[in-house]
């Protein structure tokens, strides 16, 4: 059994960076609601608890506590930002409304007297006084420590900006470590799991694959399994391991909706059915899909009718594989914690997501979910210890519902046939374009892609006006997908995209670049 650290969701947006962030350093965490019962907490059976940061104050009246439980287990308790302050206020401290707020970057004084911080700092001042480099987010702040607690961190502004009891093994943060600008928020949370809670390094995705495959064959037993494969990183990687596990027991439905990449369906069947041996039935869908899309323009009405139809499309090809008894998805930890909630004043859920739920009772099918536990580096991490390439593995994130959401407005035949050659032309070029470090824009980017605009401007070819169709171009870095800068390609790459486009696609006259980033944007288009 794996050590497992609990970590309890107050709302805020960078909840998931908690999770990721411990299991980085090897030690398998999971996130829940905060208003989960003290029979759960009890029962879960962690080394250790987190408490994630939130949008709500504690001085106002009914807002998010701890269940008592947590504090009760005898297990270490680390409380984050909201964390800290409900911890404060819960073991008979008292928080207050800030008169200055802090966002933003910011330098604490570290007491490295305790077990957490000692020995972890970014420099030291003239005076000796050891210092580190962190991301604040808040607006309310512990002015008083419960009883037991002593000062571990403080800023001019937030005296009490971290407190540690260390015989109850209880610490405080008001900062984030899980975010990257805090530099050394790995090691604080490496130190809390590995040294404070006593949990042994043994997540890793290598070892994973023996313990999911056993799981997948005790769950389906002998069965048949029906999933339905996108093309994407999480359905191949979910193929693949279901491959493992049960062999010829797992047929693949891969859905052509219209709305993949340029010669996606090509490269699917290849390396599945076969360099992989994989059962694929290969279903054109793309009128179908059409037809339901033509008209609506509104993105969640585009993601949810993509959806439905994917569940249409299952419905109807595992009808005629009469012993088919599982729908396999790749479904993956964030999208489950995005569409779960987080407790009664949660953050809200973005997007929906295409592949979470929501399954008809008529299709008598029970769902498979391998991946289910797994973050995106990790599932990419499985893939490649499970043989798949690594340039299939690692390509750019892409949509559930494929180019219909980057088609902005109505989705349309003529309008994908447009934007995927477009969009083949510069990936292509980003593959083939090197940094001085001799490194492709391709790796340097976390994502890339065209979005087609309906909207249509003038142009000048030859001696003669077009009234043609835009494209935008995406480009953005980024670790955690949560905040991202656009990136800054070269002058000369982004021209060359450019001409490309325009010359190679009829239809299009000209090229435009998104340099936006997250926030106020997002990623994504729609």
């Amino acid at each position: 059994m794996h050590s497992k650290i609990l970590i309890l969701d107050f709302g805020s947006q960078v909840t998931q960076l908690i999770a990721r962030r411990v299991r980085e350093a090897g030690v398998f965490s999971e996130v829940y609601p905060y208003d989960v019962s003290d029979e759960f907490v009890r029962n879960y059976g962690a080394s250790g608890v987190i408490l994630s940061g939130g949008p709500n104050s504690v001085t106002d009246g009914d807002t998010p506590r701890a269940p008592q439980a947590v504090f009760e287990l005898g297990v270490p308790v680390f409380g984050i930002c909201y964390g800290m302050q409900t911890m404060a206020e819960q073991l008979g401290g008292k928080v207050e409304m800030g008169k200055v707020r802090e966002f933003g970057y910011a330098e604490v004084r570290a007491r490295g007297h305790t077990a957490l911080l000692k020995d972890i700092s970014d420099f030291v001042t003239p005076d000796s006084h050891a210092m580190l480099k962190v991301w604040m987010s808040h607006g309310d702040k512990v002015n008083a420590m419960p009883p037991g607690f002593k000062l571990m961190a403080s800023t001019p502004n937030c005296p009490i900006a971290g407190m540690a009891d260390d015989e109850r093994r209880f610490y405080a943060v008001q900062f984030h470590p899980e975010v990257t600008h805090t530099v050394q928020g790995e090691a604080i949370l490496t130190r809390f799991v590995i040294d404070i809670c006593g949990c042994k390094p043994d997540w890793n995705m290598p070892d994973y694959i023996a313990e999911a495959v056993e799981s997948i064959r005790k769950q389906v037993g002998s069965d048949e399994v029906i999933l339905g494969l996108s093309g994407g990183v999480d359905s191949s990687v979910a193929a693949a391991l279901i491959h493992r596990a049960i062999g010829d027991q797992l047929t693949c439905v891969f859905v052509d909706h219209g709305l993949l990449r340029l010669d996606e369906g090509k490269m699917v069947m290849e390396m599945f059915a076969q360099n992989l041996g994989v059962k694929v039935i290969h279903v054109d869908a793309t009128a179908q899909f059409m037809g339901h899309l033509a008209g609506v323009t509104d993105p969640e009405a585009k993601r949810k009718i993509i959806g439905r139809e994917f569940v249409e499309v299952f419905q109807a090809e595992s009808a005629k594989l009469q012993n088919a008894k599982w729908l396999a998805q790749g479904t993956i930890y964030p999208d489950v914690i995005e569409s779960a909630g987080k407790g009664k004043n949660a953050a809200h859920t973005i997007k929906s997501h295409h592949n979470v739920g929501g399954l008809p009772e008529t299709l008598n099918l029970q769902l498979l979910e391998p991946l289910r536990e797994l973050f995106k580096d990790e599932v990419r991490k499985l893939g490649v210890a499970l043989g798949l390439p690594h340039a299939m593995v690692y390509r750019h994130p892409f949509p559930g519902p494929g180019l219909g959401v980057r088609i902005l407005g109505e989705v349309k035949k003529e309008f994908a046939d447009l934007l995927r050659r477009a969009d083949a032309i510069f990936i292509e070029e980003l593959r083939n374009t090197k940094d001085d470090q001799d490194e492709t824009w391709y790796d340097k980017t976390s994502q890339a892609f065209a979005v087609f605009l309906p909207v249509k401007s003038v142009g000048v070819m030859g001696d003669g006006r077009t009234y043609e169709y835009v494209v935008a171009l995406r480009a953005v870095q980024t670790q955690d997908f949560m905040t991202a800068h656009w990136a800054h390609l070269p002058h000369e790459l982004l021209g060359r995209v450019s001409n490309r486009i325009i010359n190679e696609v009829r239809g299009i006259n000209r090229v435009v670049y998104d340099i936006s980033g997250k926030p106020p944007a997002t990623i994504e288009w729609e």
